[in-house]
């Protein structure tokens, strides 16, 4: 196999989640009132070198710098749950397999990682941001290190549940769901979306469930169950059902956005691609698809 290139896996993961029609996020064909494609489009361009040298930095002060990157190129949140999801995955060493790595990695993080980790949460300001008081980002330093810290946040964000997994979501579920029978391969956009759904669909999303209630959880879990049931892709009844969950999803703007699933989906592009699961797509295919998503309907 060829040697693995970090930068690109970073870049292109950010861009092939971006680019896929998933419902209730940003795409080719669906801005949201203050961000749109293209702005992450040149977020994914700004951190690919940044979250690529994560090893040699440090974990902590990639995700720090990795923000500082975004913010130079776009005002608003567009990856810190990418960011942080991505930085400790890329410092396992290349020729370890993620799964295998990444307990390292955690068990390694510091004090200083966390401290590294809270500036770059507070100047990436996402909004909707919710942490026990334990580990309050807004107003505090850290207590622990970068994991330990995570791991009080773990029950109320999937992002932060990562850390006290060992990435069990992205390196088990995600990398499982998106390679079986090919289907990365064949098609990497309904592979996407497909894992998208059944994040969803199993967990809700920890995004809507800060910046909504209970019940839109509740809901987005059962049209993400109801899409899959009626047999998206292939059905008539599945499509017509996914173009109803993105409708509703956004009925309120970016309110009922599934922002998490977004980056546990991004997460899990990248190890497929990091360890080579399947063939890594050309910028051009990603760029051709991109224009097609422009005017195409989910």
């Amino acid at each position: 196999m060829p040697a693995v290139n970090l930068q690109e896996c970073v870049h292109l993961a950010c861009l092939l989640e971006a680019t896929s029609r998933k419902p209730g996020n940003v795409h080719p064909g669906a801005p949201f009132e203050h961000v749109t494609y293209k702005d992450f489009v040149a977020s994914a361009e700004a951190i690919a070198p940044v979250l690529a040298r994560s090893a040699e930095v440090g974990v902590g002060k990639s995700i720090l710098e990795a923000v500082k990157a975004t913010r130079e190129i776009c005002e608003h949140n567009t990856n810190l749950g990418i960011i942080l999801l991505v930085a400790p995955l890329a410092a396992v060493p290349l020729d370890t397999p993620l799964s295998a790595g990444i307990p390292s990695v955690l068990s390694k993080l510091t004090r200083e990682d966390a401290e590294y980790a809270f500036e770059a949460i507070r100047l990436a300001q996402p909004r909707g941001l919710g942490s026990p008081d334990a580990a309050d980002v807004s107003n505090s330093s850290p207590t622990g290190t970068l994991t330990e810290v995570m791991t009080l946040a773990a029950e109320r964000d999937s992002v932060a549940r990562q850390y006290a997994s060992d990435f069990e979501t992205v390196l088990d579920y995600g990398v499982a769901s998106m390679t079986a029978s090919d289907r990365f391969k064949e098609d990497w956009e309904q592979a996407i979306i497909h894992l998208h759904l059944t994040l969803i669909a199993k967990d809700g999303d920890t995004d809507i469930a800060r910046k909504c209630n209970p019940i839109d959880v509740h809901e987005a879990k059962r049209r993400a169950e109801s899409v899959l049931r009626a047999g998206w892709p292939m059905a008539m009844e599945g499509r017509l059902r996914i173009r109803e969950f993105d409708r509703w999803l956004r009925a309120k703007g970016s309110q009922r956005n599934p922002g998490t699933t977004a980056d546990l989906v991004t997460a899990a592009v990248f190890a497929v691609l990091r360890d080579q699961h399947a063939p890594m797509p050309s910028l051009e295919d990603i760029q051709a698809r991109a224009e097609e998503n422009r005017t195409a309907q989910t």
